[in-house]
């Protein structure tokens, strides 16, 4: 079996034909599913076949997941149906205008031409997806298949992270002679005796991201009637369980932020004390310790026994650097923080920082503002509905994104992961509208009569 699994790639002639015919495999999913499950189509591919193999053509390097998020959208946008219950959201805005600053501020450190590539990949990665999700889910009822699904996908998933953790086989470890960019084989240190575990992402940390961005949504499967509801509970184990077969310190912080938001939907008052605390906790262990409060607790959450002091360092660098970066930022440049760090190059494992360095200040600041777009945007929407398990839902929805804020402090999204970021921005956004817009429409009849207005109180 093992022997199999090293040289099986050896018989696929061209990995370039695979992908292609992965493309087509997923493309015509998403042309004949319905909208909910064609955008879980486009997740499984993303999840399922790694970014990094691609179809060439000249200097362009086009990913599976590409392909399909095109297809996916153009039959978004050809649906009338669709288009009519689309409804443009603040979110939206500033997603939208979150991209010239990306595409923009890039151009002006790299050459035109590569540029041009390099960007127009990052939008079918970021701005595609999010577009594409945004069309899909258009109700309540969308949603729930959507997540249905990309649960039963990860549940396989995860049974290969636990193969690959206790068997020390990677599955796709011999796929990584096809990456053009990649020189030599990543090697990651086994954790208590497993294997870290990272699948078709190519990095620990991303492959337990990928089952935690969904876990508050598999969650809330618990609210169906039958055997979904009673199934919603096995399939987050599933998903904690693939997040643990990573190995990974930054994965399991995230898990652990997402469970504990998770966990706090039931004491909700408490929620502005915690935070209050949390910031006076933060500022007293500055004062105490006599070192940056972020460098205490990195040390003191290291669970997993990662680089903890690397995070930190990559932090204290980027202070010490602002006014080098602050304006147009570095680009695909090096920052030459490695040396810092004992490291030949710098590893920007912070997407913060990662904003910073690519885009300058500019980039960390729209980054934010997207970020607390989708938090009020959930907020409000929380207030307007009364319904429970929409209450819920915007709460699960809530929870992802402060957990992915957490696992940012140690990973920045690179390969899949910022498609299935997007992509679960955009069901956010969607979801977050249903609400408001039912309030919209309510208030326009309320106005109408008397007659109307006792109907609808």
């Amino acid at each position: 079996m093992s022997s199999w699994l090293v040289q099986w790639p050896q018989h696929l002639e061209n990995m370039q034909g695979t992908t292609l015919a992965v493309a087509i495999l997923g493309s015509l999913l998403v042309l004949l599913l319905k909208p909910p499950y064609a955008l879980a189509a486009y997740l499984a591919t993303l999840i399922w076949y790694p970014d990094y193999l691609r179809i060439t053509i000249g200097t362009v390097g086009i990913s599976a997941g590409r392909i399909v998020v095109i297809v996916l959208l153009v039959r978004c946008l050809c649906d009338s149906r669709l288009r009519e219950k689309f409804v443009w959201s603040r979110l939206d805005t500033w997603i939208t205008v979150s991209m010239p600053v990306y595409v923009g501020i890039y151009c002006l450190t790299v050459p035109f031409g590569q540029a041009i590539a390099n960007r127009g990949g990052f939008l079918m990665d970021t701005y595609f997806a999010y577009l594409a999700a945004r069309l899909c889910i258009f109700d309540g009822l969308a949603m729930t298949k959507t997540i249905k699904s990309v649960a039963v996908i990860l549940v396989p998933f995860a049974i290969l992270g636990v193969f690959e953790a206790v068997s020390g086989q990677c599955v796709y470890r011999p796929l990584l002679q096809y990456c053009p960019w990649r020189t030599e084989f990543p090697t990651y240190e086994p954790r208590w005796g497993f294997t870290r575990a990272w699948g078709s992402f190519g990095h620990p940390i991303l492959f337990g991201d990928c089952f935690v961005i969904f876990l508050p949504l598999i969650w809330e499967l618990r609210h169906q009637k039958g055997n979904w509801g009673k199934l919603a509970y096995p399939l987050c184990g599933m998903a904690a369980i693939g997040a643990f077969s990573s190995m990974s310190s930054g994965s399991w912080s995230m898990l652990i932020a997402a469970i504990s938001c998770l966990a706090m939907e039931k004491y909700k008052r408490w929620v502005k004390p915690i935070l209050i605390s949390a910031l006076l906790l933060c500022i007293m262990i500055g004062i105490v310790s006599n070192r940056p409060f972020y460098n205490v607790l990195a040390e003191k959450l290291n669970f997993g026994g990662g680089d903890w002091w690397q995070r930190t360092a990559l932090i204290d660098c980027a202070i010490e650097d602002i006014g080098k970066w602050c304006w147009v930022g570095y680009g695909d440049r090096d920052p030459g923080w490695g040396a810092k760090m004992g490291t030949q190059f710098t590893d920007v494992n912070n997407e913060f920082i990662m904003a910073g360095v690519q885009y300058g200040m500019l980039g960390v600041i729209v980054l934010c503002v997207v970020l607390i777009t989708a938090f009020r945007g959930l907020i409000r929407a929380w207030k307007l509905s009364s319904d429970v398990k929409l209450r819920s839902m915007y709460w699960s929805m809530g929870s992802i994104l402060f957990a992915v804020i957490i696992a940012w402090m140690g990973v920045s999204f690179f390969g899949q992961m910022p498609s299935i970021f997007y992509s679960v921005l955009g069901m956010i956004g969607a979801f977050s509208g249903f609400s408001e817009h039912a309030r919209t429409e309510v208030n326009k009849h309320l106005a109408v009569s008397d007659v109307h207005r006792k109907v609808w109180i």
